[in-house]
């Protein structure tokens, strides 16, 4: 795969990432604004259980309602600083400052050990698919970094020459 592929891949996958982090926000804010969201999300998915008590994602929502209404304050505040430090980490990625490759390596990195952890608990599928790609945007990050590391020994080089 030629190197430039390899750059849109990777500015593919972390923009798709800013995008994450920018919802992340965004739900964070309106459930740290909204005294019940819960309740909003009963009332939505009421009309679709008469209609089809198995209905698969209703229940699947309803079965949440609970965790949801207990935890709405510490579910905005992990979204709220997650999102704000993935966009944190991003920019400087765009930037191609090299100190957000390191950071964002270990950062991502931990984020998918506390992924694999949830997953020992939830099995869920979302957090298989979210933790693979986690380890892909390592791996392009780190790829991006040592090339980027390589381009600027070689400028460092050709200027001191």
């Amino acid at each position: 795969m030629s190197e430039q592929k390899i750059y849109l891949f990777f500015l593919l996958s972390v923009l798709l990432k800013a995008l994450n982090g920018v919802l992340e926000i965004i739900f964070g804010i309106a459930l740290l604004f909204t005294s019940s969201i819960a309740g909003v999300i009963k009332i939505l998915i009421q009309g679709e259980l008469i209609e089809d008590p198995t209905d698969l994602i209703a229940n699947t929502i309803q079965n949440l309602l609970p965790f949801l209404a207990h935890s709405q304050y510490s579910i905005s505040v992990y979204l709220l600083s997650h999102g704000t430090l993935k966009i944190l980490l991003i920019v400087g990625l765009l930037r191609k400052k090299l100190w957000a490759y390191p950071a964002a390596i270990t950062i991502f990195s931990l984020f998918v050990v506390y992924q694999v952890y949830r997953f020992s608990y939830s099995h869920s599928a979302w957090l298989v698919a979210l933790t693979t790609v986690d380890i892909v945007i390592i791996v392009l990050t780190w790829h991006e970094y040592r090339m980027l590391r390589t381009k600027k020994a070689e400028i460092q080089n050709i200027g001191t020459k």
